[in-house]
């Protein structure tokens, strides 16, 4: 069962129908402007453990909310039947409370003239096999597959599957109006191993807008069964003070709090670390951070954002400067600035890496800690302190040791940043924001 693109097409332009006839009511109902947008998104997800179907669940979603603005008032409703009465009835409720809300001057829509124009054709959705038999049989060939695969692993959370498609509409009453279709597949594993006792637990995932550019599912479940019995053997280790690796994988996390700290709604509110760093370097100056949403079939790519601005690509940060904030017109009001096109989050990031794979990453940084795992949410943006609690593994003289666990790294993100050492070539590029491991000069590890 595969939902086809022109059947999308069409379901996308009934709804965009739908947009264009709430905005025309919110008018009439004596708005002063309104935006109204649906993401909306059918499939199929199937989970396995233990080598048995556990669940099988249809999927379909998509709200069709709207925002009516009486000057600066705003009121919001929403509702999933878009029949004629339903929608007028949802706009006639948003506009009965924005009458109740308070004025806020920074209420509004974008500015329309940095709406979007001609919306790019960027090859977003790849509809893929939704039948049940297709993706039960790719959840239990990766989940038994892994199972089969050593006598230590005794134990599966279980395979996943999913494949949905979709759309996103938004429409507002500066006369933009626009959609695109959109696609995601992923399968992933998570399982359980045993040695003298005690247990460790890993996973392995894949994900793409086409299904055949997913990861087989016999290289999911072997990558799975890999990452989870290397964790076998942990140990604890002294509290020092060594340079650190974060693994592609879970390095991203790192320029995650970057994306955090430069977002409009905590520098409005003076809650980040970087407070007034525009145009000055917060990261090495080999290192240069570009955003492009516009690549075709990209993970992140987008043509406009929640609010309908046209997205570009830009460098957020060049040679180690920060050149932007990342901003929604509400953000960029309250800072007076321009909206940045972000609503919605990041697109596509690309950042400098030199060619180094993770075992000359290792020999570079000689003796120290490489972290494939993080927990806890011990990060204060406000002042940057940095501290959680990691897994990983030992290296000495550039060689993995044993692995680690139960201890916690600590530091200050504005030091960590701006003290990067190297990128590594072995980019993961399953996120909005690519990245391969980082090398930070040191950080404190407590241990035993």
């Amino acid at each position: 069962m595969k939902l086809q693109r022109a059947e999308l097409q069409q379901q996308m332009q009934q709804v965009e129908d739908a947009v264009a006839e709430a905005l025309a009511i919110a008018g009439k109902l004596g708005a002063t402007s309104a935006e109204c947008s649906i993401s909306k998104s059918s499939g199929i997800s199937v989970g396995t453990r233990m080598g048995e179907v556990e669940t099988v669940e249809f999927n379909q979603d998509g709200a069709l909310g709207i925002s009516v603005y009486r000057d600066h008032q705003k009121g919001s409703a929403s509702t999933t039947d878009l029949s004629s009465e339903a929608i007028h009835a949802a706009v006639k409720k948003a506009c009965e409370i924005a009458k109740h809300t308070s004025a806020d001057e920074f209420n509004g829509l974008a500015p329309q003239a940095l709406m979007a124009g001609d919306i790019p054709e960027l090859d977003l959705c790849h509809p893929g096999d939704q039948s049940p038999e297709y993706a039960i049989e790719q959840a239990l060939r990766c989940e038994r597959h892994a199972l089969s695969l050593d006598k230590r692993i005794v134990n599966s959370d279980g395979a996943q599957y999913g494949s949905h498609t979709g759309f996103k509409v938004y429409g507002n009453s500066h006369g933009f109006l626009g959609g695109y279709l959109q696609s995601r597949h992923n399968l992933g594993c998570v399982l359980i191993a045993e040695q003298d006792g005690k247990m460790q637990r890993d996973m392995s995932y894949t994900v793409a807008r086409k299904t055949d550019e997913l990861e087989q599912a016999e290289k999911v479940a072997e990558d799975a069964a890999s990452e989870t019995l290397s964790r076998l053997g942990a140990r604890k280790i002294d509290t020092a003070k060594v340079p650190v690796i974060f693994r592609a994988d879970v390095a991203g996390s790192l320029f995650g709090h970057l994306v955090a700290a430069i977002s409009g709604g905590n520098l409005y509110r003076k809650s980040s670390f970087l407070l007034d760093a525009l145009d000055t370097q917060i990261l090495p100056e080999w290192l240069t951070i570009h955003e492009d949403p516009l690549i075709v079939g990209g993970l992140a790519s987008s043509p406009f954002d929640n609010e309908g601005l046209a997205t570009q690509a830009r460098d957020i940060i060049k040679d180690g400067v920060l050149q932007t904030y990342l901003l929604t017109s509400y953000a960029a009001r309250k800072l007076n600035r321009q909206p940045t096109g972000h609503a919605g989050g990041i697109h596509n990031w690309r950042m400098t890496h030199s060619d180094k794979t993770l075992q000359q990453l290792c020999q570079q940084m000689g003796t120290g800690l490489l972290v494939t795992e993080l927990m806890g949410q011990g990060v204060n943006l406000v002042n940057g302190d940095y501290s959680r609690g990691a897994g990983g593994f030992w290296v000495e003289n550039g060689e993995i040791q044993y692995p680690v666990e139960e201890i916690t790294i600590a530091g200050n993100l504005k030091d960590m940043l701006a003290n990067i050492v190297e990128i590594g070539g072995d980019v993961d590029k399953r996120h909005a924001l690519h990245t391969g491991s980082v090398l930070l000069d040191e950080l404190r590890i407590a241990g035993v």
